[in-house]
C-alpha cells in the first residue's frame, strides 16, 4: 500500500526533487519509505506504507533485464498464485509479496496482463524499450489515480496535490465538476474540479507513447443478462464460500489488522467470516456519537460480543471545525457526503493498534441494501403513474410538515421522497441521491455559468442509467456500481483511511464476489421487501436472526443542526456575498435565502449548503496554490 506520482516529458530528464515534491506531499499515504526511478523522458515515485514483505518489498520494481519499471498502490490478492506461475516460466523473484509480480506479468502477456490481477491498484508501469507509460485502475475504482495534460508532460499522482506539487496543472475551475460535486456530492470520472487534471475511470487503461494518448478498458460492468437459478440452496453456499474465501484471501498481512465493525449487515456478516476463517478473534473498531439517532454502537457491540471478537469502540465528542482543514487537504477532490468526518476518526482510531483494516463496503450495492431500492419500487407502485400536478400537491403538503431533529424521521424521508418524485422518470433511482434540483439550479447559478454546463448533468445520468438488459432494480444496483461506489464511497474511504496511514481492504469487492454478485438475479436480492435477501441467507448460521434483520443506517452527521448553529457563523463567512462573487459562479442573493430557510427550520438545505460550502473551502486551500510552497521552484 502507498501513494505513486510521476511525469512523462519529451525526452528531458525530470529532476529527481521533482519526484521527491511529488512524493512528498503525500507523505501519509507511505510513511515506511520513498522510493524514485528516473530515466530520460520519465520519472516513477512512491511512497511506501509497508504491509506485505517487509524487507525486500520495496518500490519501483523491475524485471530482470531492466526495462520495465513499476509503482503500484494496492494489493494483489492473487499473487500467490502469480507468482508460483512466473517462477515456472524461470522468472526470478528476490522477494515474497505482491508488487514484483507486476512488472514480470507485463513481460508476459502485455496489457492483458491487467485481467489477471485481483485486487485493489492504481498501476504506473515504464517501458524503455517502447518508450511508453502505461496507468491502469483496479476494476472497482477501489483505489484513485489522476492525470493531467500540461506543459507539454502528462502527470499521474494517487492524489491532485502531488500533480499541483510538480507545477502540472493551471488550476482553472471546471464547470461541470462544479456542477456534479452540487448535484451529487462527488464528480464522476473523468471530470474533477480541475479542467487539466482527470480520473483515469475503474477498470481503465491509458498508455503514453510518442506524444500520444491511448485510452482503454480491461474490464466492464458486463451485460445484463437474465439468469434463472434452479436451487437456492446452492447458490447461498456459493455466496457464502466465495465471500470466506475472499476474507480468507484479504486477511494476509505481514503487520496487524481488523476491521471496521458499524453494526450495519455487512460490516457483521464481515467480520463473522473472518471469526469463520481465521484461527484468531478478529480485531474490531467502532465509533458512536452522543445523539444515539447517529449512532449504531450497540449493535456493534451486540455483534463484537456474539462473534468473541477483541473490540474497541469509542464515543466521540470532538471539535469536528478543527478537523476541518486536515478533511480539506485531505478531500483534494472534495466530496461534500458528510461522512467523511466519522470515516477519518475511526481509521484513526483503527490506526493506533493495526495497520490494515477490513471494511463491508460494496454489500449494499452487490446485494440490494439501500433505502433506494424500496424508495423506487414504492414510487412504481403509488406515484410514478400519477399526473404531475397531484405528485406536486403531495409535494407541496410533505413540506408543510415540520422537519425532526433526529437524524431520520418519517418528515424528513417523505419530503425526500416526493421531491424525488417530481424528478424526470428516468432520475427516478437517484431521488435519495441528488441534492441540487433543476429549479434551484436556475436560481443559483449566474447566466453564464448555467449555459456552461446546460444538459451536461442530465446527459451523465442518463448515460448512466440506461443499462440495456437489465431489469428495474437490476440498472438500480449497476448504476451504484459505476457511480456512488467509486466516485463517493470507495474515494472517500481512500481518502480519510490513508489520511491516517491506513490500508483499508473491502472482501466484498473481491472479483470472485463481484462475478458472483452480478450473476445473481434481482429477485433474490430484494425479495418480498427483505433487502440483501440471498446474502443473509448465507450467513444465517452465523449471525443472531436480530442483526440480519437490521434496516440500513450508514455513517452520517447532524450536519442541519449544526449550520443551523454551531456552524452558522463559518456557513456565513463562507458564502456571503463577497466571497461567493469571487468566481462569478452562484447568485449570492438566492444562497443568503437559502441560508435563511435552513435556518428558520422551514427547509433542511443542509446537503446543498454544505456542497457549497465544500467548494469554498476547496477554492480558497487549492485553486490559488498557498497550500504547497515552492510549487515554482519545482515545476518542470
Amino acid at each position: 500500500m502507498c501513494g505513486i506520482a510521476g511525469v512523462v516529458t519529451r525526452g528531458s530528464t525530470p529532476p529527481r526533487e521533482l519526484i521527491g515534491a511529488m512524493c512528498d506531499a503525500m507523505r501519509h499515504r507511505g510513511p515506511d519509505g520513498e522510493g524514485i526511478y528516473i530515466e530520460p523522458g520519465v520519472g516513477l515515485g512512491m511512497r511506501r506504507l509497508a504491509v506485505l514483505d517487509l524487507v525486500t518489498g520495496d518500490q519501483p520494481v523491475a524485471n530482470e533485464s531492466g526495462t520495465v519499471h513499476a509503482v503500484f498502490n494496492g494489493e494483489i490478492y492473487n499473487y500467490r498464485e502469480l507468482r508460483a506461475e512466473l517462477a515456472a516460466k524461470g522468472h526470478r523473484l528476490r522477494g515474497t509479496g505482491d508488487s514484483e509480480v507486476i512488472a514480470r506479468l507485463y513481460e508476459e502477456h502485455g496489457l492483458a496482463f491487467l485481467s489477471r490481477l485481483n485486487g485493489m491498484f492504481a498501476i504506473a508501469l515504464w517501458d524503455s524499450a517502447l518508450k511508453r507509460l502505461l496507468l491502469a485502475r483496479d476494476r472497482m475504482g477501489i483505489k484513485p489515480l489522476y492525470y493531467s495534460l500540461h506543459g507539454g508532460s502528462v502527470w499521474f499522482a494517487s492524489e491532485v496535490k502531488c500533480i499541483l506539487a510538480g507545477g502540472g496543472s493551471a488550476r482553472a475551475i471546471d464547470p461541470l465538476g462544479v456542477d456534479q460535486l452540487l448535484t451529487f456530492e462527488y464528480t464522476a470520472s473523468p471530470t474533477t474540479l480541475f479542467e487539466d487534471v482527470r480520473k483515469l475511470p475503474p477498470g481503465a487503461w491509458l498508455t503514453v507513447s510518442g506524444g500520444k494518448l491511448h485510452h482503454g478498458r480491461f474490464w466492464s460492468l458486463p451485460a445484463a443478462a437474465p439468469n434463472t437459478v434452479s436451487d437456492v440452496t446452492e447458490l447461498a453456499d456459493r455466496v457464502r464460500q466465495t465471500l470466506l474465501a475472499a476474507v480468507r484471501r484479504q486477511l494476509a498481512s505481514d503487520v496487524p489488522l481488523g476491521a471496521f465493525l458499524s453494526g450495519g449487515i455487512d460490516s457483521s456478516i464481515l467480520v463473522a467470516a473472518m471469526k469463520e476463517v481465521s484461527p484468531a478473534a478478529p480485531l474490531t473498531f467502532s465509533i458512536g456519537f452522543g445523539d444515539p439517532t447517529y449512532s449504531e454502537l450497540r449493535h456493534a457491540r451486540a455483534v463484537a460480543a456474539y462473534c468473541g471478537t477483541r473490540h474497541h469502540e469509542q464515543i466521540l465528542t470532538p471539535d469536528y471545525l478543527s478537523l476541518l482543514p486536515e478533511v480539506i487537504s485531505q478531500l483534494d477532490q472534495p466530496i461534500a457526503d458528510f461522512s467523511v468526518f466519522p470515516t477519518l476518526l475511526v481509521a484513526r482510531m483503527a490506526r493506533r493498534r493495526v495497520t490494515v483494516a477490513l471494511g463491508g463496503d460494496g454489500g449494499d450495492e452487490l446485494f440490494g441494501g439501500y433505502d433506494t431500492y424500496r424508495a423506487d419500487r414504492l414510487s412504481a407502485r403509488l406515484l410514478d403513474w400519477q399526473p404531475a400536478p397531484l405528485r406536486a400537491a403531495a409535494e407541496w403538503l410533505a413540506r408543510s410538515l415540520p422537519l425532526g431533529k433526529g437524524k431520520r424521521g418519517l418528515a424528513n424521508e417523505l419530503r425526500r421522497f416526493l421531491e424525488g418524485a417530481r424528478l424526470p422518470s428516468d432520475w427516478q433511482h437517484l431521488r435519495w441521491m441528488v441534492f441540487l434540483r433543476e429549479a434551484q439550479r436556475e436560481r443559483l447559478y449566474t447566466r453564464e455559468f448555467r449555459s456552461q454546463v446546460a444538459g451536461a448533468t442530465e446527459g451523465l445520468v442518463r448515460a448512466v442509467l440506461e443499462d440495456g438488459g437489465a431489469d428495474r432494480l437490476g440498472a438500480q444496483m449497476r448504476c451504484d456500481l459505476r457511480l456512488y461506489l467509486p466516485e463517493d464511497i470507495l474515494a472517500k474511504v481512500d481518502a480519510m483511511s490513508m489520511a491516517s496511514s491506513l490500508e483499508a481492504r473491502v472482501p466484498y469487492l473481491d472479483n470472485e464476489v463481484v462475478d458472483l454478485a452480478l450473476s445473481i438475479p434481482s429477485q433474490l436480492k430484494v425479495r418480498g421487501g427483505v433487502r440483501k435477501w440471498i446474502l443473509k441467507r448465507a450467513f444465517a448460521g452465523s449471525l443472531p436472526p436480530a442483526v440480519l434483520a437490521r434496516g440500513k443506517e450508514g455513517f452520517s452527521m447532524p450536519m442541519k443542526q449544526w449550520l443551523a448553529h454551531e456552524w452558522n457563523g463559518l456557513m456565513h463567512e463562507l458564502l456571503s456575498p463577497g466571497s461567493l462573487a469571487a468566481d462569478g459562479l452562484f447568485d449570492g442573493r438566492y444562497v443568503q435565502r437559502l441560508m435563511r430557510e435552513h435556518e428558520s427550520g422551514a427547509h433542511n438545505h443542509s446537503h446543498l449548503l454544505w456542497a457549497l460550502m465544500v467548494f469554498q473551502l476547496w477554492r480558497d486551500r487549492f485553486k490559488a496554490g498557498t497550500e504547497l510552497p515552492g510549487v515554482e521552484s519545482h515545476a518542470a
